[in-house]
């Protein structure tokens, strides 16, 4: 059976891309049909906790499945459902419509209204078919959830159907319960006991796998009854977040993500695309957020839905560093959670490593729904640079230097792990080389088996040594001795500004392919250059590590017609062997990367490509309904006019969604360095998007307002502190 780390087969199908809804709140996510139906033999499903405790759920009126209208997502973990019924022989309408209202959070609530607009009162039969998996999510994603082993227990008690499930020591369980008005819940009768109580309507009837009501609809009147969905680990219940009769805007999601809004800079501009998209990203990364029953107080984000709906370590510090401008707080959340899993002891299976920073984790068959309870993986190169390198920018963002002393223990074991782990021939470079066939072979962001190939076509085999791997070490020298220099420690400030040099002047001679102008993908197991295009170096502009006599030649290779799709940079050149724009990471473009390159471009002076890469991907966006999603097909703009979906790309997702926060930051130019009283900005906006107000930026206890307008810059609430000076060249490298 394969291993979650390391299938690269074909994922499961959701059902027609068009007609599918998803709907997330932390770990609980929902996939349905535009019906609202979870419908079975897809992947389709209630999922808490990396299990699909739903894996059907479908309403027939009258003995015939509802023809859906519409499906409007008013919140991102809240869905109404329209249909109408089946007309009666010999009439072309019906005269009942059907409204479900679902919300999702650690479980499900759905408030069912059936409307008549007839002129008679309507007598009519409302069923829902039922049942219940507990597959692990990669077995559905994989298409190969099946049966599941183990012994399933069915009851009925009132208006509650319990459907249990134990495999060994594994129990979990769900209740579904049924009414028109909130019913009390009872408790578990007992741990070793399948069946669980209930009370309720006896309108209702139950069996195992069905229920059954007849409705009295009266004319021009309607019915409503509510659906609640309870997840049971270990015998106990664990309360939906939405409960039947409750005010949904009491709901703790409600009021987090009210809470949101309120906080999240808000922009003022003609420009559509700007305004639809910066406001649908910061919508989907405050739906990504993951709050750990453990530490509520730390916020981390999970990577993405449907399949990610969990902290990956890459993810989750490139997200943060993007979302910046909106909240730092996110990123604090992140680098203390990452922290808090960080490696101590050499484990084979998961690739832990002392000092190393995750990977990704998983609840498997975890008793609770705390981060850290299930399995984790740490088979990453580049997370463990990237923790410090967003460690010292967020120190620049204003971050307290109790709460930087807090985190250097762990920057200073991620740093010793770069050395010992990460760099094991010593010749420099961190490379990557699994331990164990279960890893991944490819443990840069292109994690795909095939994500690392010459130009010729050739797979790469490890160990592989990154270009942007060694771009990330080299930002993470420089922010270990931006934290020394502050702490008057002016040795092991020259040390790792040592460090950094030694590395960029090695980088530079070894990585520069002369003869093609551009940079390596990376070195191979015999340190002999892959010799690919790829996106991957426009990460090394992004940190500076990139000399200046070779910046141009780089940029021009990025915009170039093999690289530009006219919606964002390909991961691999067109002119490329094993180039495929469908490919996961062989030619199709990731947001993410793109708003990369488009930052590094715009450090290294190159302002209309950045500006060319940002309104490519507002462009992008807007023709998917104004959201970035996980990533989209790298054929041309000039083919179809509009981008090509990816199959199965995730949408939200987390670095996706920060993206555009990204380039609003890149647009703007700014870089505060508030340990050092000094604030760079100096707007780049293009013509296209004319004038902005950025309204709300945090930084450093305040909230910083940015009007452009005719070339006119205005900047009101900057700390009295901070001066505001134009931006240097490389901002990153000034003290």
């Amino acid at each position: 059976m394969a291993t979650p780390w390391t299938y690269a087969g074909r994922v499961a199908s959701l059902g027609a891309a068009e007609g599918i809804v998803t709907l997330v709140d932390e770990s609980t996510f929902a996939i349905s049909n535009r019906a609202g139906d979870i419908v079975p033999g897809s992947a389709q499903g209630l999922f808490i906790g990396d299990k699909r405790v739903i894996s059907r759920f479908e309403l027939m009126v009258g003995g015939a499945t509802l023809e859906p209208l519409a499906a409007i997502n008013s919140d991102p973990y809240s869905a109404t459902f329209v249909a109408r019924s089946a007309p009666s022989p010999g009439r072309a309408d019906s005269t009942l419509m059907i409204f479900r209202t679902r919300y999702v959070g650690q479980g499900m609530r759905e408030d069912i209204v059936i409307h008549n607009f007839g002129d008679e009162t309507t007598i009519c039969v409302l069923e829902g078919f039922i049942d219940a998996d507990f597959a692990d999510l990669f077995a559905v994603k994989e298409g190969r959830a099946g049966s599941p082993e183990g012994e399933f227990t069915r009851s009925v008690t009132g208006n509650a159907l319990d459907i249990s499930y134990r495999r060994g020591p594994i129990n979990r369980g769900v209740r579904l319960q049924f009414g028109e008005h909130q019913e009390e819940l009872p408790a578990p009768i007992g741990k070793d006991q399948a069946k669980l109580g209930g009370r309720g309507s006896t309108a209702f009837k139950l069996t195992e796998n069905h229920v059954r009501v007849e409705v009295v609809v009266p004319a021009k009147g309607s019915w409503s009854g509510c659906v609640e969905v309870i997840p049971i680990i270990e015998s106990s219940l664990v309360l939906p977040r939405f409960r039947c009769g409750q005010p949904v805007e009491q709901a703790e999601p409600t009021e987090r993500l009210a809470r949101w809004r309120q906080m999240v800079p808000h922009i003022v501009t003609e420009h559509d695309g700007l305004r639809t998209v910066m406001a649908q990203s910061a919508e989907d990364l405050g739906s990504l957020r993951i709050f750990d029953p453990d530490f509520p107080e730390r916020v981390v984000v999970a990577a993405g839905a449907p399949w990610f709906m969990t902290v990956f370590g890459r993810d989750s510090l490139l997200t943060a560093w993007s979302a910046l401008i909106v909240d730092p707080e996110l990123a604090l959340g992140v680098l203390q959670t990452l922290a808090r899993f960080q490696g101590e002891d050499i484990d084979v299976a998961h690739e832990e490593e002392p000092g190393r920073i995750l990977h990704e984790m998983r609840f498997g068959d975890a008793p609770s729904l705390s981060l850290g309870g299930g399995s984790i993986y740490y088979g990453t190169a580049d997370a463990t640079p990237l923790f410090v390198m967003l460690l010292g920018e967020l120190r620049r963002w204003g971050l307290g230097r109790e709460q930087v002393d807090e985190l250097m223990p762990n920057a200073d074991r991620a740093m010793a792990w770069i050395d010992d782990f990460g760099d094991v021939d010593g010749d420099g470079y961190v490379e990557y080389h699994r331990t164990t066939d279960r890893g991944l072979a490819n443990q840069g962001w292109k994690d795909s088996w095939d994500g690392v190939r010459y130009a010729d076509g050739r797979i790469a085999q490890a160990p592989i040594a990154l270009c942007e791997v060694q771009a990330y070490v080299y930002g993470a020298y420089l922010a270990r001795a931006h934290f020394a220099h502050e702490a008057g420690q002016n040795e092991l400030c020259e040390r790792y500004r040592g460090k950094a040099a030694a590395l960029k002047a090695a980088f530079n001679r070894d990585f520069w392919l002369e003869d093609r102008q551009w940079f390596a993908i990376g070195l191979d197991r015999d340190k002999s250059p892959i010799d690919s295009l790829t996106s991957n170096m426009g990460h090394c502009l992004w940190t500076g590590i990139v000399d200046d006599d070779k910046a141009q030649a780089v940029a021009r290779h990025l915009l170039s017609d093999e690289m530009f799709s006219g919606w964002g940079i390909r991961t691999l050149a067109s002119s490329m062997g094993g180039y495929n724009p469908l490919s996961y990471h062989c030619g199709s473009v990731w947001p993410h990367d793109t708003a990369i390159v488009a930052a590094g471009l715009a450090r290294y002076g190159f302002e209309e490509g950045a500006q060319q890469l940002v309104l490519s991907l507002l462009d992008a966006a807007m023709a998917q309904g104004g959201r970035l999603p996980e990533l989209y097909s790298g054929l041309g703009r000039q083919v179809l006019g509009v981008p090509v979906g990816y199959p199965t790309s995730c949408s939200p997702q987390a670095w996706a969604a920060a993206s555009p926060l990204l380039c609003l930051r890149t647009l703007l130019r700014f870089e505060p360095r508030v340990p050092y009283g000094k604030a760079w900005l100096a707007p780049m906006i293009p013509e296209a998007i004319g004038s902005l107000r950025v309204e709300g930026i945090p930084l450093a206890g305040s909230k910083v307002d940015v009007q452009i307008e005719d070339g006119h810059v205005e900047v009101t609430g900057l700390p009295k502190h901070i001066e505001l000076i134009g931006t240097p060249r490389h901002p990153h490298t000034a003290l």
